[in-house]
């Protein structure tokens, strides 16, 4: 491919890489964020009128404004004021990784070399996912015993929603270096591990991560049509396999099932109570219109507005039963989390995202391309999503950003071409 992923981790793109390679391992992706703060802190020193003069880093920070100025003003009156305001100052961290994402990427060449060095993550990922998958143990130690846990270990169920959003990487990786039977082959090695884990969310969204890679490949409304169909029948049969052979797998789609019954209780049962958690949320919704119950305030708020007998309140649905964690959806943890103005604040952060996308020419929609297929995937809002507002996902959504506003911007000829080599 032409780019060394030696080269390409030299110290600039080090920070920015260390949050997906170290993300299994807890806290410990804070270290490129804390890198980044300090790379940040010192192009600032050097160049302090750098932002005026940098159109993704402006564009992450519009974007950036809108996420964290909608907990800002949920925090004010928030039902649990302290986790609110400690969200607050939490996500503050994010302005300097993105912002020294787009200064270390503005070079296409660096924008690829992140890519490559991402996708060798994602490979040992899958790579020890399969060994897990056929040993039962992996570099994590023994899988759990009913879902495929990976290289996040038996205790930390994030295999299947890490794996789907990051996996974008690597299929563009192999695609660039062997084509397109490269791209199906790594398609179905990482297909295994997301239905193994049996995050049924996942699943949704390494479908829309193939769609958007059918679209990019068929080229025409047609073609795509029938790579869909094909696509379908290839998942369908490797579905059918997983089903013989993991019990894993079996016990996921059985737990499904019940939702063609076409009842509430079925779809309920299928969606483990979620309806229960969604009809709350738009009670507290209805409760606190215009600025919510403050972010990660969902589970401290959701007692006030359950149903008699909510089965979140009394079973330990969430620790200690004291009711759900988060809303399990993307516009209804906004819009409990931070209200109408938070939905107002999102809505305008997606418009401006989607028109300067859509005006940034091919060639920077195209080397984009990667990071906008995860966004689309992870923020589908017909899904079940992870909360936005806590630690670990809202870091992985913050870096996905980072890298998109990067990539758009990042035109700054390489040196070879530059000097015509």
């Amino acid at each position: 491919m032409g780019v060394s992923i030696r080269a390409g981790l030299a110290s600039p793109l080090l920070p920015v890489w260390l949050v997906p390679a170290l993300l299994p391992f807890g806290r410990s992706a804070e270290l490129g964020v804390f890198l980044a703060l300090i790379g940040s802190v010192l192009l600032l020193v050097r160049e302090p009128h750098a932002l005026r003069e940098h159109d993704g880093a402006k564009l992450f920070l519009a974007l950036f404004a809108a996420y964290a100025g909608a907990a800002l003003l949920s925090a004010v009156d928030a039902v649990a004021p302290g986790k609110s305001w400690g969200t607050v100052a939490g996500i503050l961290r994010f302005a300097p990784l993105g912002v020294y994402t787009c200064f270390a990427m503005r070079r296409p060449g660096k924008v690829r070399a992140l890519y490559v060095a991402t996708a060798v993550v994602i490979a040992v990922w899958v790579v020890d996912a399969w060994v897990q998958a056929l040993t039962g143990y992996g570099l994590a130690g023994a899988s759990d015993p009913e879902r495929l846990s990976g290289i996040f270990g038996a205790t930390n169920l994030k295999l299947g929603p890490a794996l789907s959003a990051l996996a974008p990487f690597l299929l563009w990786a192999v695609r660039e270096r062997w084509g397109r039977r490269g791209l199906i082959v790594a398609f179905l090695l990482v297909l295994g591990p997301v239905l193994l884990s049996g995050s049924r969310a996942s699943w949704i969204c390494y479908g829309l991560v193939a769609c958007g890679f059918l679209w990019r490949e068929a080229g025409s409304a047609r073609r795509f049509a029938v790579a869909c169909a094909a696509a379908g029948v290839t998942v369908a049969l490797v579905a059918l396999l997983a089903w013989q052979v993991s019990p894993r797998f079996r016990d996921r789609v059985a737990h499904t099932v019940p939702a063609l019954s076409g009842t509430s209780a079925g779809l309920d049962a299928a969606l483990t109570g979620r309806l229960d958690i969604w009809r709350t949320a738009v009670r507290l919704y209805t409760a606190h219109p215009i600025n919510g119950v403050g972010v990660r305030g969902f589970r401290v708020a959701y007692p006030s507005a359950a149903s008699p007998g909510d089965h979140f309140l009394t079973a330990e649905k969430c620790g200690d039963g004291e009711g759900a964690c988060h809303p399990h959806q993307v516009v209804l943890e906004v819009a409990t989390e931070t209200g109408t103005l938070g939905l107002i604040a999102w809505l305008a952060a997606t418009a401006l995202a989607v028109r300067t996308w859509w005006r940034a020419g091919r060639a920077a929609r195209e080397r984009a391309f990667a990071p906008t297929v995860a966004l689309v995937a992870i923020l589908f809002p017909l899904n079940t999503h992870m909360a936005f507002y806590s630690a670990w996902w809202g870091l992985l959504a913050a870096w996905l950003v980072s890298l998109w506003c990067a990539a758009l911007f990042a035109d700054i000829p390489d040196e070879g071409t530059r000097h015509g080599a």
